[in-house]
């Protein structure tokens, strides 16, 4: 029997699975109407997302980021939770000549310390707490320049605009990540992390 496609082993690019380790540096929430967090106590996680906040839901509305949807079209959310790396924020802010960038100013949920290119950690890696709580990603969360206008704020720069322009540009694989709840559970800052990355292959026709 011939099949219309056969994999040829030799042709394709196999990335094995592995194990990192991490810790948390910072929890967030974002309480308001505003994207943009504060610092709290732990995050309660339910598989609607974290407790309280903004992003909660199983369901968002299609924009700018889904073009190939009408606009406001419901789909499943998969940006229930924003996770950012503090050595990928100091590179941002070096980048913008910045002191620093705080996570809140661009609506990150999870400060994430001792994961190298965590921006980079490709859908399906789970992100394991040892308070029993799991993360999946979803993937990356590209920089915008309404959360790059608000940093610019924040940050005292003299113009906003022009500053969403430079984060979009300076932050680009450096943002982050967005996630969904895999496993319900409570999150507090110190926390060790267990990260499994999935094995990836490069698909190409």
């Amino acid at each position: 029997m011939n099949l219309p496609f056969q994999a040829i082993d030799d042709e394709s690019e196999i990335v094995p699975s592995i194990k990192l380790s991490g810790r948390v540096a910072g929890i967030f929430a974002a309480a308001g109407e505003s994207f943009e967090t504060a610092g709290c106590e732990r995050l309660v996680l339910g598989f609607e997302g974290i407790e309280g906040d903004l992003h909660r839901g199983y369901e968002r509305k299609a924009g700018a980021r889904e073009p190939w949807y009408q606009r406001g079209t419901v789909m499943r959310n998969d940006r229930q939770i924003s996770i950012l790396a503090t050595n990928e924020l100091a590179a941002i802010a070096n980048n913008m000549e910045l002191d620093g960038i705080r996570p809140q100013w661009i609506g990150g949920n999870l400060l994430i310390e001792g994961v190298a290119r965590l921006s980079m950690l490709p859908a399906g890696t789970l992100l394991m707490f040892a308070g029993g709580a799991s993360i999946k990603v979803n993937g990356y969360n590209p920089p915008c320049r309404i959360a790059g206008a608000m940093l610019a704020k924040r940050a005292g720069m003299a113009d906003s605009q022009m500053g969403g322009l430079a984060f979009a540009k300076a932050a680009k694989r450096l943002r982050g990540l967005v996630g969904s709840v895999e496993v319900p559970g409570t999150i507090r800052a110190g926390e060790d992390i267990s990260i499994r990355v999935p094995e990836q292959s490069i698909y190409r026709v």
